[in-house]
């Protein structure tokens, strides 16, 4: 009976998976349709507010210089940008790095201020310190990592001019730098894409849902001081903030032609320190807000609270589950082969299908529908839709996606431990960057 309801249980909770995926996936290609003209309306606009950007940078002299100069070479007025340089208690050469670009002719009349910081909160202590010296209506965040495209800038102000009183934020794209270092970044590169161009996609046409990225985004400044500012010490301040924004009824708009390169991990190691601070950052803040589920509020915030939750405790459990269920009955069924009479652990009754059968028709459905979202989401990128693309999307799904959960693990173990030993589980590490 146990076996039973653990079968059960599984089976539904990965079919619910994969109808919440599915219907993502054909709103982003709703949306890609509907955008598919490759024209690019670049015309002037009514109003050029301006523009705070921040760069809050701990130890990026690697990828510093590149960043701040394309900031610099963006396509928006000059005397409408301000730009403001954090070198955040580094020991390195970031701060003067910053300071040969600044001190490039071609820049000599730009508004670049350079801080030397020495304080707490990591990166939303930057952004705190930067909302209290912003002269721009609007916050511009990027990396020290993210190069933004030309009119990077141009396309998020275009989008919150739309309807600046309900459009508080404007996101864009983020894409990998990197891509083609390794395997790794190779997979990265296609978790970014499909994270980008069918998840925050299909969910901002959907339901006019979008969410805070650490770069690449801008927010109206006086917003920002309404809500208290950032979290100071938050392993994730984007998603927090996120959550703030939808609280309040505004939107986080999508700027779907605003784009940025950032480079990503290229070590097993790196990667897994970035994810575990990102999971464990998203994990407090569902846990945070996990109240308003069932509670009076915006409906936004409980979808939210509600696909968080789902992702990173749900499914993930009925995923682990499923593969246990799997493998034990193969296993039976291969002793089996040399011992007869070994039962299967996991079937409904014997004169039914085997479990080992239905758990693979269901693994069998899980990589057609990651394969499914990989081909839309590079067919939308210029360049991406290749042969290959498939072949490294088909062994990341053995490999690479099967990292999430271990990292899943790792992180909800964490924040329990954290929890329980009442320890300070908000210590931030830093991402190793790359020449190049």
């Amino acid at each position: 009976m146990i076996s039973q309801i653990l079968m059960i249980i599984s089976l539904i909770s990965i079919w619910s998976s994969l109808a919440m995926a599915l219907i993502i996936l054909m709103s982003a290609v709703h949306f890609w349709f509907k955008h598919s003209n490759f024209d690019v309306d670049l015309s002037p606009l009514d109003e050029y507010p301006v523009v705070t950007v921040v760069v809050p940078a701990h130890n990026e002299d690697v990828v510093i210089a590149q960043t701040v100069q394309a900031i610099l070479d963006m396509k928006y007025p000059k005397d409408k940008v301000e730009i403001l340089l954090f070198a955040d208690n580094c020991e390195d050469k970031t701060y003067q790095e910053m300071q040969k670009i600044k001190n490039l002719p071609q820049y000599a009349d730009r508004d670049v201020t350079l801080i030397n910081r020495s304080g707490t909160g990591g990166k939303a202590g930057v952004l705190n310190d930067a909302l209290k010296m912003a002269k721009g209506d609007y916050i511009c965040v990027y990396d020290a990592d993210a190069m933004p495209e030309k009119n990077a800038l141009y396309f998020l102000v275009q989008k919150v001019m739309e309807d600046p009183k309900r459009h508080v934020a404007a996101f864009g794209r983020n894409k990998t730098r990197n891509a083609n270092q390794n395997f790794l970044t190779r997979c990265i590169n296609q978790e970014i894409v499909v994270t980008q161009r069918v998840l925050h996609v299909g969910m901002w046409h959907l339901g006019k849902i979008g969410r805070i990225p650490g770069t690449n985004f801008i927010i109206n400044t006086e917003f920002v001081k309404s809500i208290g500012g950032w979290r100071n010490g938050a392993l994730t301040e984007d998603t927090d903030i996120s959550f703030k924004i939808m609280q309040s009824g505004k939107l986080i708009a999508l700027a779907h032609n605003s784009e940025a390169f950032q480079q990503e991990p290229e070590t097993l190691k790196s990667y897994y320190l970035q994810r575990k601070r990102w999971a464990k950052g998203n994990y407090e803040v569902v846990i945070a807000n996990f109240k308003h589920l069932f509670g009076r509020g915006n409906w936004r915030v409980k979808w939210e609270v509600f696909y968080y939750t789902c992702t990173f405790f749900w499914f993930n459990a009925a995923i682990v589950l499923s593969d246990i269920l799997f493998f034990a009955n193969l296993i039976a069924l291969v002793i089996g082969f040399f011992k007869p009479g070994v039962q299967v652990p996991f079937a409904f009754d014997s004169n039914n299908i085997y479990m080992a059968q239905l758990l693979l028709f269901n693994w069998f459905l899980m990589i057609l529908l990651y394969l499914l979202q990989v081909s839309i989401s590079q067919a939308t990128q210029y360049g991406q839709a290749t042969v290959k693309q498939i072949w490294i999307a088909l062994l990341a799904y053995f490999t690479y996606t099967q990292l999430f959960i271990i990292v899943s693990i790792s992180s909800v173990f964490s924040v329990l431990m954290d929890k329980i030993l009442r320890r300070e589980g908000t210590k931030w590490v830093k991402t190793k960057r790359f020449a190049g």
